[in-house]
């Protein structure tokens, strides 16, 4: 399964725990492919050094190298015209289009807001765990609840 990660869901599962965290470990144990340009990426990058400030024991570079090196990376061009209601969201609908990808993960409303534009759905980071992963994420969850 091919996905895009809006920087939202990168950065939290890098920081914190959670369906963003999950998904990053689903990621690197090899069930989903990660696909970025090098807009995403920068932006990555750039958020997540600043949230480094925040939590100086955490260092995001180890895992955005490599999510860089074992990453889908495409070309996007920039989308004609304005699609979200916050145009720098664009970029990962232009990724997903140049990438002939059909889903993004993402707790921005701007995003969600834009699901179904080119056939492209915008799933929240749990709503993506509960749709794909569920069974996989099950002894997880029991794990957490306290229940056997």
């Amino acid at each position: 399964m091919r996905i895009i990660l809006d920087t939202n869901v990168v950065v939290s599962g890098i920081f914190f725990h959670g369906p963003p965290y999950q998904i990053l470990d689903i990621w690197r144990k090899g069930e989903i492919h990660l696909i970025v340009s090098e807009e995403i990426f920068d932006e990555y990058l750039r958020v997540g050094e600043l949230l480094a400030l925040q939590f100086p024991p955490v260092d995001p570079l180890p895992v955005l190298t490599l999510l860089k090196a074992n990453s889908e990376i495409v070309v996007a061009e920039r989308l004609p015209a304005p699609v979200s209601d916050d145009p720098d969201d664009d970029k990962f609908l232009a990724c997903a289009l140049a990438a002939k990808c059909t889903l993004i993960v993402s707790g921005d409303k701007h995003l969600l807001k834009v699901s179904g534009f080119e056939g492209i759905k915008v799933l929240k980071p749990r709503e993506f765990l509960n749709a794909f992963f569920d069974n996989k994420m099950a002894p997880l969850k029991t794990v957490l609840s306290g229940d056997k």
